[in-house]
């Protein structure tokens, strides 16, 4: 990657994740700016919606924030186990896409190894596993 790429990176995620992030598609009451909608346009039952909605970020976000990272990587990891099973086990294995899962899971495991916590053996072993029914697939 070159330094504008980064810079590219950089500015598409500058605010991500911020509570008072105001672009891509918030809403405000005043005059709507680029990414946003004013909510006087909407009439009350919308309004009520989008509050909610809002609302509802806004706790999941809190709850989120509650649980230690290495159980939400890890729980990562095993979406992305899943995922890799899934192109393996279909009618026709994908073993392009089963490829790139089992290649992010090894990622995370591998890169990762015992700052994944207690877990960390059983993501080993389920990395070993993924591993060798995509070579036992792959004949």
């Amino acid at each position: 990657m070159s330094d504008s790429d980064f810079d590219d990176l950089n500015a598409n995620l500058s605010g991500f994740g911020s509570a008072d992030d105001d672009d891509g598609g918030e809403a405000t009451d005043g005059p709507a700016g680029p990414g946003e909608f004013d909510l006087s346009d909407l009439d009350p039952e919308q309004r009520s919606q989008i509050e909610e909605a809002q609302q509802a970020m806004e706790e999941a976000r809190a709850r989120l924030a509650d649980v230690p990272a290495e159980v939400v990587v890890t729980n990562h990891v095993m979406g992305l186990y899943e995922l890799a099973a899934i192109h393996l086990s279909a009618e026709e294995p994908d073993l392009v896409q089963a490829a790139l899962a089992i290649d992010a899971v090894a990622c995370l495991v591998d890169g990762l190894g015992d700052r994944l916590g207690p877990d960390a053996p059983t993501m080993v072993e389920a990395l070993n596993n993924i591993r060798l029914a995509f070579v036992q697939i792959k004949g």
